[in-house]
């Protein structure tokens, strides 16, 4: 039976949907996310354009996106909004968070332990640090370097995964037949979608196959590996086809995008499972900045790693060469 597993890490909480030995589901909530589902109030900043997109404010200062303003709600006015979808990386306006209006009542946060059990899936919470890493055991590195290099090989070929602000974009190429790689790389797209939890508009380029028998085999090795809800269209005779997922949070892929950040807590994750001590941690200097932004993190590694753990900036290295040594 799949199982979740959840690690409470520094900066952000990780989950893990596990069966037979590898991650089918992942999904990593950055620390002060407010998720989908949480009713809170707001007051209309900006009305928009005729209604539309306009700007409400929470107590905090956080602006959401309305998509749809109710015509009886004025600038200044405070009501209750829903939160539909958090912020993503960027700094486009479309990608602040999404809220709708709404007439029910206040509704706390829930964490991703509750949300995740109304899957219906076992959760199971880790220690961490631990004397075992349970999820690298189950590929949750290789899962991090695909979310930030989006390539993912499979057998007889390999999927290369592309942010647009319409869709994301997934490119199948290989050695394969185009039937059978059009077949066996539609799997592999649609497992990567499901892994990276990646939602909204999501279009996948095959190879062009021959025939429609070809086509509806690739569709339906899709509609195998993907679980509901999503809507697709049939493969075209390009070989495209496009998936809509929901989008209620926000995928590897695109936390991925704000790379010093990104690689500064996957750094503090990996330096918790190394004997413990003093350290410190050499890095390139934008994964310094991202460390020294958010004090507390310091403080909590040094901790988890029962010694003083100190920074050293090194230009040379690449930003995902980052290291520990002791101090």
């Amino acid at each position: 039976m799949p199982e979740w597993l959840i690690e409470r890490g520094i900066g952000e909480t990780r989950a893990a949907l596990a069966e037979g030995g590898r991650i089918l589901e992942a999904r990593i909530e950055l620390d002060g996310t407010v998720p989908a589902g949480t009713i809170l109030p707001a007051r209309l900043a900006n009305v928009g354009n005729g209604g539309r997109n306009g700007i409400a404010r929470d107590e905090t200062g956080t602006d959401y996106l309305l998509q749809h303003v109710p015509k009886d709600i004025t600038e200044g006015a405070t009501f209750n909004i829903e939160v539909t979808r958090p912020a993503l990386p960027g700094p486009e306006p479309w990608k602040r968070p999404l809220a709708k209006a709404t007439r029910d009542e206040r509704r706390r946060p829930q964490s991703l332990a509750e949300r995740l059990r109304c899957t219906g899936h076992m959760v199971r919470k880790l220690a961490f640090p631990a004397a075992r890493d349970e999820l690298a055991g189950l590929g949750w590195n290789e899962l991090i370097d695909e979310a930030r290099s989006g390539r993912i090989d499979f057998p007889g070929g390999s999927l290369g995964l592309f942010l647009t602000p319409a869709m994301t974009l997934v490119d199948v190429d290989g050695t394969l037949p185009p039937s059978e790689l059009a077949i066996a790389g539609a799997r592999a797209a649609a497992e990567a979608v499901r892994r990276l939890d990646i939602g909204g508009s999501i279009g996948i380029d095959l190879p062009t196959a021959r025939g429609k028998e070809a086509r509806s085999a690739a569709a339906a090795a899709i509609d195998g590996a993907l679980p509901q809800p999503f809507e697709r269209t049939a493969v075209n005779g390009f070989g495209f086809l496009q998936v809509v997922r929901p989008r209620s949070r926000t995928s590897l892929l695109e936390l991925a995008q704000d790379v010093a950040v990104f690689e500064a807590r996957a750094l503090l994750r990996r330096i918790a499972f190394d004997p413990p001590g003093p350290k410190r941690l050499v890095a390139n200097p934008g994964i310094i900045a991202a460390i020294e932004a958010c004090p507390g993190w310091i403080d909590e590694v040094s901790k988890q790693v029962g010694g003083a753990v100190t920074l050293r900036s090194d230009a040379s290295l690449p930003i995902q060469a980052s290291y520990a040594e002791k101090s």
